[in-house]
């Protein structure tokens, strides 16, 4: 089972929520961290705590934000790419600005992020690329115009990264979360089945990148109800 003990990681999407429990698990087993976020000073608090932590503020939306804050890691053996914005949206209350934004943040900034660190992984026929999902990826779901699409090109991304980098010494995992408790999903009025704390929900991502399988989806049984769900045929699933 993989370790990431000494291991030098970045994490964007750090200062808050998910990712910033997950910065916490990582820094008890012993890696060596770099953290992004929009909020430096949260992300500062944050490293404070911690052993082997270096605060890496930036603009997953900028490309030279992002290129500027790579720049000052040495050697990277992970990246996490947690960043992400959320936005309740059924079709009837459509916000272009809204979804765009959830474009930019959620896939164009994965993008921008990946493309800075894999030249240097795949250079080096080394590195760990693990991309947050969520099971929204698996269909088109109620009110969620704008977020879904963008984490189901991100699934898109990630399974094209599978089978492009096959061979090459560079692993892609897709980790896909179900409901968890943050101040995003504060923002929904309907009930989300099994929500999770963030701090079980970084338990859950630390168990999916330990794994050597591509995809970890959580909490069961939900993400197998949506699997399933996205699955059924056209006239089940739309029906009135």
């Amino acid at each position: 089972m993989r370790s990431f003990k000494n291991k030098s990681i970045w994490l964007i999407g750090a200062s808050e929520g998910l990712g910033r429990e997950v910065a916490r698990l990582l820094n008890a087993e012993g890696a060596k961290l770099f953290l992004s976020a929009r909020n430096e000073t949260s992300l500062r608090d944050l490293c404070h705590e911690m052993l082997d932590a270096t605060p890496l503020p930036l603009d997953v939306t900028n490309a030279e934000s992002i290129r500027s804050a790579y720049a000052l890691i040495e050697y990277l053996d992970v990246i996490i790419y947690n960043a992400g914005a959320y936005d309740p949206m059924p079709t009837q209350n459509w916000d272009t600005d809204k979804a765009l934004r959830m474009i930019d943040v959620n896939l164009n900034g994965c993008l921008r992020a990946v493309g800075e660190v894999l030249p240097d992984m795949l250079a080096n026929r080394s590195g760990h690329i693990v991309l947050i999902g969520s099971l929204s990826a698996y269909g088109g779901l109620p009110k969620a115009i704008g977020y879904g699409a963008s984490k189901a090109a991100v699934a898109s991304i990630a399974e094209t990264m599978r089978h492009d980098l096959k061979g090459t010494g560079v692993e892609v995992q897709l980790i896909n979360p179900g409901f968890i408790k943050t101040r995003l999903t504060d923002k929904n009025n309907f009930k989300m089945p099994q929500l999770l704390t963030p701090i079980n929900a970084a338990k859950h991502v630390i168990k999916g990148m330990r794994k050597n399988t591509f995809r970890y989806d959580f909490p069961w049984p939900f993400s197998g109800i949506i699997k399933l769900f996205t699955s059924l045929p056209d006239f089940i699933k739309f029906r009135t």
